[in-house]
């Protein structure tokens, strides 16, 4: 599958930012008296400015496929290559377009002027400008295409306009409902639009899409935020009524919230964030900016009340939104967020971006993980300014005899405790530092303090389980003695390193152990001081396969992005080589006809062990 995109983001707010106090200018007065809940509302969401596509005499001066059009011109526009030719796919979301009849994206692409291309309409609330972005993203990364846009816009102003209401109600004290009046001073205009490819842009920052998850709730709720029915009474649709006059008149046609089951939205949203973290999927520690599409600041109370409740809280500085200077701009909101983070300079290589949209019309979720790849500077020459990729999971290569069947079971167990593992290894926070290319010369001394004791027990406990092998094994013993010496004077390397990058030789060697290195030591040593101690392979196979896997991955990243030389970083590079070496002798061990069904169990299991040691001993650096 491909790796997928966003190389450029635009957006289009039409006019100028519109205070509070002028909003029923352009909405106008039902009755000609002022909205008695407005105060109440805008204390509420906290808006000090949005955008509307009317003007004071409530005449459009936009349509909304026009205004998509825009930021799709602006997205291009920003990008460093001509794309006109190379776009091959469009997909449009809107929550209510210019026409019934036909989609959305047509029109945005007859509007465009775009080449002959694939397209899709996506119709919905806030969610459905996440469901266009996903639909590009799948097609970037299955390779149907190689270039791909995406875009919401919302123009709901035009359906807030006073004359609206004035037929509808008898009852001058009360002209519109709360449920209607409730959005004329929530929602505003605009629409935002995102280039999607498989390679990032040539210059600058590009968003590295990771994954996007969509989730609806329907069968769960009734619907919440509507149009063309009346609060779910008979007729069932504005279709149904005799007239589209009498559905108007009804209030049938009329845009409107369930104030009270709204309020299910913020827990939908975190109760899916928590899901996604028990997956693995989100590390709230690991987030740089939090991305939420709220409607209110009134929902954004409520989303940190139930994170802290849930004990996973994201730091308040780390939430991004423009929602007080830009608007509720629905489907478009995610985009207009993205397109001031990325244009305007926040971002930095390797930071990571989490976006949430929840939505409340029949209640969905929509997650979004993003990665800031490139060069603020656009200057992409230099290796060590190019961000690293953290490569996919994959196994050191054990070779094994596929005809027994315990060899074969045993090795792919193997594999399956290895991708665990490394993907929760980059996870790790000193790990996923060096993977977003934060990483510093304090963190490099502070790692190597703090393995080193655990490489000098290493050649210990591997001779020490050498001499718990029975006589009748003596081949299995040679091989753990050989393994024993090989490492026995690594540590020296280690400490080698440390001093030429500056650390002090005495500091190193008068280290302690932190806890995760006492935990794995005394693990490894109660293993090694029991008879037939064979089940110690699944602990060589964690942490040989980490010098045949990681450690040159590593050695390399940590020299480009501090400016070392191979001799400063010499401990990683060497282990990268001679550890592939201590694999074939793992293989010898695995191979050997003493293997039974229940010595590999008793492998498997000591290699989980040492796997969570082994990421323990990394996440308590320092802690002693």
């Amino acid at each position: 599958m491909n790796p997928v995109y966003i190389t450029s983001i635009g957006k289009f707010l039409p006019g100028p930012p519109i205070g509070n106090d002028e909003m029923e200018d352009y909405l106008g007065r039902v009755g000609g008296r002022g909205s008695k809940s407005k105060r109440r509302i805008l204390e509420q969401n906290r808006i000090r400015y949005r955008h509307y596509a009317i003007d004071k005499e409530q005449k459009s001066r936009y349509s909304n496929a026009e205004m998509a059009s825009l930021a799709i011109r602006d997205a291009i526009d920003r990008h460093a290559e001509s794309l006109e030719e190379k776009i091959r796919f469009l997909a449009a979301a809107t929550t209510q377009g210019d026409l019934l009849v036909p989609g959305f994206a047509s029109m945005v692409h007859a509007e465009s002027g775009l080449p002959v291309m694939e397209i899709a309409t996506h119709h919905g609330v806030c969610a459905s400008g996440m469901h266009a972005l996903k639909n590009a993203y799948l097609h970037i990364q299955s390779g149907e295409h190689a270039t791909a846009l995406s875009c919401a816009s919302e123009f709901p102003s035009r359906a807030f306009k006073h004359t609206r209401y004035e037929a509808q109600t008898a009852n001058a004290d009360c002209p519109v409902p709360f449920d209607t009046d409730f959005l004329r001073f929530m929602l505003s205009d605009g629409a935002g639009a995102a280039v999607l490819q498989s390679k990032p842009a040539p210059t600058g920052l590009s968003l590295r899409i990771e994954w996007i998850d969509n989730r609806s709730y329907a069968p769960n709720y009734e619907v919440c935020m509507y149009a063309g029915m009346k609060e779910q009474e008979q007729p069932a649709s504005w279709l149904d009524y005799r007239s589209v006059h009498e559905a108007a008149d009804d209030g049938a046609v009329n845009l409107k919230q369930d104030i009270r089951l709204v309020n299910e939205m913020p827990k939908v949203g975190v109760q899916r964030f928590f899901e996604l973290v028990e997956e693995g999927r989100a590390d709230p520690s690991a987030i740089d900016w939090m991305v939420c599409h709220y409607s209110s600041h009134f929902f954004r109370d409520e989303i940190f009340r139930l994170l802290r409740l849930g004990g996973l809280t994201i730091p308040e500085e780390k939430w991004f939104t423009n929602l007080y200077t830009k608007g509720n701009t629905g489907a478009a909101s995610i985009y207009i967020m993205l397109e001031e983070l990325l244009n305007e300079g926040t971002l930095s290589p390797g930071e990571q971006v989490l976006c949430m949209v929840p939505e409340s019309g029949r209640f969905q979720t929509s997650f979004m993980l993003l990665t800031v790849v490139g060069s603020a500077a656009g200057d992409r020459s230099a290796v060590r300014d190019q961000p690293f990729e953290a490569r996919q999971p994959a196994a050191p290569e054990l070779e094994y005899d596929s005809s027994d069947a315990v060899q074969e079971q045993l090795v792919r167990q193997l594999v399956q405790v290895w991708i665990d593992f490394e993907r929760k290894l980059a996870q790790v926070p000193i790990i996923h530092k060096l993977y977003r290319r934060k990483f510093t010369l304090d963190d490099y001394k502070a790692l190597m303090e703090n393995v080193r004791q655990q490489v000098i027990d290493g050649s210990q406990w591997i001779a020490r389980a050498a001499s718990y092998i029975p006589i009748a094994h003596i081949d299995l013993r040679s091989t753990f003695i050989a393994h024993a010496r090989d490492e026995h004077r690594d540590f020296q390397i280690l400490e080698r390193n440390y001093v030429a990058v500056g650390g002090d030789l005495a500091k190193i060697q008068s280290g302690e152990k932190n806890i995760g290195s006492e935990a794995l030591s005394a693990y490894l040593f109660q293993r090694a001081s029991r008879e037939h101690p064979y089940d110690l392979i699944g602990a060589m196979w964690i942490i040989e396969g980490l010098g045949c896997r990681m450690a040159r991955y590593w050695g390399e990243m940590i020299r480009d992005q501090l400016s070392l030389s191979d001799e400063q970083v010499s401990f990683l590079l060497y282990h990268g080589d001679s550890d592939e070496k201590h694999f074939e002798r793992l293989e010898t061990v695995v191979q050997h006809p003493m293997l039974t069904a229940d010595i590999a169990g008793a492998i498997v299991k000591t290699a989980k062990t040492t796997a969570r040691l082994y990421l323990l001993q990394l996440e308590e650096l320092g802690n002693v």
